[in-house]
């Protein structure tokens, strides 16, 4: 009997979620994403000393006036370069959090990243540069995108924001299932089965929209808190998935089909093309995608500030 990974890979694109890159090359997924969150954390372990080594180094000879900024972008790009060793598929590398509501900054930033995979033989085509789901941080995907530099919208809760980003044509979304479940749990004080989880709830009718509208943009469940919440979104386009669940879908023989098929969909029709202050709405009235945005964009900014603090004494 095959294992629930393998039956997963057969109907959905496989992402590991971590900055961890002897899991990656033991788990063998297609994709990978890193945040601020993981790369400091992958920091702070002896085997990836070389990487921060080399991007400290890399820093200092760029003969830059904002030193660090350069580290912690060379760091996250030596982090990212190394997964690509192992897997066939992109990596996700992140843009400053605290740029999450200056479009062109973001845009700087993107191009920046870029062109330093580049400068390691990269191409962009491997790359997908993960920024906030804010309306600022939409704006600055869809100006990349135009520019051949593919975006990975993330700190996604809401349906307004997933709209938003396919009338952008970012080429990916990464709606975070546990972390609405986790509102919803304290809100209301109760648990939750998979099937009425909110969090999968939410990604089936964002998958279902985009399916039956056939927008391009893909779908990547992520932030998942149990393997129950993968299981529901069997078939969604890409999950993305921390090495401890992994581990527990490989040690499963358990059935696990197919729940998500383009070829089901309710035929849901467009909707009219989202502007600012009706997504700025929306967005108000969803307490929930309010608050865990904003708390996602702190937290990994936090993480950042973390990073830096390391970094700063040894340049």
């Amino acid at each position: 009997m095959s294992t629930q990974l393998d039956q997963l890979k057969q109907v959905t694109t496989v992402v590991a979620d971590t900055g961890d890159i002897a899991s990656i090359a033991r788990l063998q997924p297609v994709d990978a994403t890193t945040n601020p969150s993981l790369i400091f954390k992958a920091a702070g372990q002896a085997e990836y000393a070389h990487i921060i080594e080399d991007g400290l180094d890399r820093a200092r000879r760029s003969g830059a006036s904002a030193l660090l900024d350069v580290a912690v972008q060379e760091i996250a790009v030596g982090f990212g370069a190394e997964i690509l060793k192992h897997i066939p598929g992109l990596i996700s590398t992140e843009v400053d959090a605290r740029l999450s509501f200056d479009t062109m900054a973001t845009v700087l930033t993107a191009r920046q990243l870029i062109k330093r995979y580049e400068s390691r033989g990269i191409g962009r085509e491997r790359v997908l540069i993960k920024i906030a789901s804010t309306w600022e941080g939409i704006r600055a995907a869809e100006l990349l995108e135009l520019e051949g530099i593919h975006c990975n919208l993330t700190l996604l809760f809401s349906f307004a924001q997933a709209q938003a980003c396919a009338e952008a044509r970012v080429t990916l979304i990464s709606p975070f299932v546990g972390r609405i479940l986790d509102w919803y749990k304290k809100s209301e004080g109760r648990d939750f089965s998979p099937v009425e989880d909110p969090g999968v709830v939410s990604v089936k009718a964002i998958y279902d929209y985009y399916k039956s509208t056939g927008a391009a943009t893909v779908v990547m469940g992520a932030s998942f808190r149990n393997t129950g919440e993968i299981a529901e979104l069997a078939g969604c386009d890409k999950l993305t998935i921390s090495p401890a669940l992994l581990d527990e879908l490989a040690a499963s023989s358990q059935p696990l089909p197919r729940q998500l098929d383009p070829e089901r969909v309710s035929g849901s029709k467009a909707l009219p093309v989202l502007d600012e202050k009706t997504f700025r709405w929306q967005m108000n009235q969803d307490a929930m995608a309010t608050e865990k945005l904003a708390e996602g964009i702190r937290a990994f900014a936090a993480d950042l500030v973390k990073l830096e603090a390391v970094l700063k004494g040894r340049l």
